[in-house]
């Protein structure tokens, strides 16, 4: 099946998304922040926090797996995206490199469904727009050399940021 056909965007709380794993917007600590990593670890449970804890942390670009506990996903993936420095200290890869991560621990565990948020567009304060296009790009790419996963969801947080998603996935396969 062609990528853009596993790609799709719903506006939600990925907090109550049933898929297989769920992407937390994570700082390198893998602490409970706010917005949606902090939706994260309030609906999972206090499990998750000590799970991100023997982790010891994770680098921008990176991302890591944990169980999802309390939620309906079976698992959650901690994802570390930039905080915008201007976009020239190397913030697209490092954005693109952490849906790229993401898809890669969903493969490698078997993962048929994964939901993304907007990766780095709340706090640390990436041109959604821009985001939105690399994030698509990225899965897109990804998908396109892999069987697995078989089910792409960008779960947005708002109308706002679900036009600019179904505008990049229009972008990258028009028609």
């Amino acid at each position: 099946m062609p990528a853009h056909d596993r790609l799709s965007v719903v506006e939600a709380d990925i907090t109550t998304l049933d898929l297989d794993a769920i992407v937390n917007a994570a700082n390198e600590q893998l602490a409970p922040g706010g917005g949606v990593c902090g939706a994260i670890h309030r609906a999972a449970g206090p499990a998750l926090a000590r799970d991100c804890r023997a982790l010891c942390g994770c680098p921008t670009g990176e991302a890591r797996i944990t169980p999802g506990h309390d939620l309906k996903a079976r698992f959650v993936i901690h994802a570390v995206g930039p905080v915008w420095h201007g976009g020239g200290a190397g913030e697209d890869d490092l954005l693109a490199a952490a849906y790229g991560n993401s898809l890669m621990l969903a493969r490698d565990n078997g993962l048929a469904s994964i939901a993304f948020p907007a990766i780095s567009t709340g706090i640390f304060g990436f041109p959604a727009v821009r985001a939105a296009a690399i994030a698509v790009a990225a899965c897109a790419r990804f998908l396109d050399a892999n069987a697995l996963p078989e089910r792409v969801v960008f779960c947005c947080f708002g109308a706002e940021s679900a036009a600019l998603h179904r505008q990049a996935l229009a972008d990258i396969h028009p028609g």
